[in-house]
């Protein structure tokens, strides 16, 4: 029951970072699309895809608020769905570097 819950804020600092590292973007559906593309594109040139699905990807070793390519500050330990990274490539498609 603490793993769930220690994940669960984590994914809730996540999120929170997220929204204060930039606004939600206005981007077309295809906009979005293209990002989400692009993304699991570069999980699968890092060999990294099968991981994610499997929520054993710690973005933090991606995140970088200033260089990305995620850009965005996040705590050790930001393990998320490939759901929940697929959602925010379409509402915040600014913090991939992929989809600038």
């Amino acid at each position: 029951m603490r793993k769930t819950t220690v994940l669960g804020g984590v994914t809730l600092a996540f999120a929170a970072s997220l929204a204060v590292a930039a606004p939600a973007s206005a981007a077309p559906a295809n906009d979005g699309a293209a990002c989400v593309q692009a993304g699991l594109g570069t999980l699968k040139s890092l060999g990294l895809l099968q991981a994610a699905a499997q929520q054993k990807v710690d973005y933090s070793t991606l995140a970088d608020p200033v260089n990305g390519p995620i850009y965005a500050a996040l705590p050790a330990g930001s393990y998320l769905s490939l759901g929940q990274v697929v959602k925010l490539h379409t509402t915040n498609p600014d913090l991939f570097a992929w989809c600038r």
